[in-house]
């Protein structure tokens, strides 16, 4: 079976969850699976793997910047392999934003990075406002208030949609290797 590389930037620990279940999902495929932080992955040897998908979280609307020059400086690599990216964002729990065509934060994202990923999904992401500091806490709730999303400082609401997630992970444990 494969060696896939599952390379995640998280902001609060949701996307790593994720990358856990997606681990998870393949592993029982039968691959070998290894989960890297974006800021760790420069010690391994990106070649040796046969698949790699790169999952980032959004905060304010953006997408961590070393997603983006990770992906910039390992373009031809990726393209060499059966890839996937995937975003999670909140804005995802809108049933009219959660696929990848149709979220605005991925559609953004790929307009500014040259590299196309083969494969794509969206997940909806998770709000918890007692783990967030005082100005995360303030912001987010505004966005929430605006978006018409759980407002309340004590909530914790996770939006995730995890047979969507186990889908993804059996795509990803199916990719194969494209000709030239």
């Amino acid at each position: 079976m494969a060696k896939i590389l599952i390379i995640y930037s998280t902001t609060d620990g949701h996307t790593q969850k994720i990358c856990s279940r997606l681990q998870d999902v393949t592993e029982r495929m039968g691959h070998r699976v290894t989960l890297c932080s974006v800021t760790d992955c420069h010690r391994l040897d990106l070649r040796s793997f046969d698949k790699i998908v790169i999952g980032a979280s959004i905060r304010y609307g953006k997408h961590s910047p070393r997603v983006t020059e990770f992906i910039e400086k390992n373009r031809e690599l990726l393209d060499s392999k059966p890839n996937a990216f995937f975003s999670v964002n909140v804005v995802a729990r809108k049933p009219e934003k959660n696929r990848p065509e149709a979220n605005p934060y991925l559609q953004k994202f790929l307009k500014r990075i040259s590299w196309q990923p083969r494969e794509l999904a969206v997940f909806a992401g998770k709000i918890d406002y007692p783990s967030y500091g005082f100005l995360d806490r303030t912001m987010i709730r505004l966005i929430m208030w605006m978006t018409k999303g759980p407002t309340d400082p004590q909530a914790v609401v996770e939006f995730t949609d995890w047979q969507q997630v186990e889908e993804f992970g059996r795509l990803v444990g199916k990719m194969k290797r494209t000709s030239p």
